[in-house]
């Protein structure tokens, strides 16, 4: 086996690495959606730093734009529309929902999604920036970040995390020294810390229930 080819999620570097130390193989990673199956897809020839940390480059025919910082598509893989109202702009791209930005070589990072930005006292918090940095942390086995509602600041930061079997209990003053060690803004840093047996999946591609763990977690 030389080459592994993923997608369905946004990768955290750290993934990347393991992949490619543990198992000796090339990894690639693509970005893609129902609506455009292939929007970008990593070379085997691209640097290890691209591979770790952006979703490749679009292929012939498919258009990308940043608006705003989210995702805009056009190109002869988009679908054509939807039945009833569509989301479509006047001049033909599709909003993906998604947030990224394209570096000068043509790659795609994606930093989360729309719905999936905090607002914590006006600040925009991207959950992906902080779960990136937490999978780089020795204990944790996966994490997922949401914001809460609170009447102070809006919404606060909550980590939710599994931990690596065998690993120390892992705590909020733990956590968030280890994130200010590798340079997160303090406005960003999470204010609560849960810790369950297994983050809530779906049965497909394996992606994080987030509104699971709003519902399980935020108020009642």
């Amino acid at each position: 086996l030389r080459l592994l080819a993923g997608g369905g999620a946004p990768k955290p570097p750290e993934l990347y690495h393991q992949v490619v130390r543990e198992l000796g193989v090339q990894l690639t990673h693509g970005y893609g959606m129902t609506e455009a199956p292939m929007i970008t897809m990593g070379d085997p020839t691209d640097t290890p730093a691209n591979l770790a940390t952006t979703e490749g480059r679009p292929p012939a025919g498919m258009d990308i734009r940043i608006v705003n910082g989210e995702i805009h598509l056009r190109g002869e893989a988009v679908c054509h529309g939807y039945l009833g109202a569509s989301p479509f702009t006047a001049d033909g791209y599709l909003p993906t929902g998604d947030l990224g930005h394209l570096t000068p070589t043509g790659h795609l990072i994606l930093t989360g999604r729309a719905k999936d930005v905090i607002i914590r006292k006006g600040e925009n918090i991207s959950a992906k920036e902080i779960e990136d940095l937490l999978h780089g942390h020795p204990g944790v086995g996966d994490a997922a970040v949401i914001g809460l509602p609170d009447a102070e600041r809006g919404e606060l930061v909550c980590a939710v995390l599994e931990r690596r079997p065998g690993a120390a209990e892992l705590t909020l003053p733990e956590v968030v020294s280890f994130l200010r060690t590798h340079g997160l803004a303090t406005h960003k840093l999470p204010e609560r810390l849960e810790v369950v047996a297994e983050l809530p999946r779906n049965e497909t591609l394996r992606k994080v229930l987030k509104y699971k763990l709003r519902e399980r977690f935020g108020p009642s």
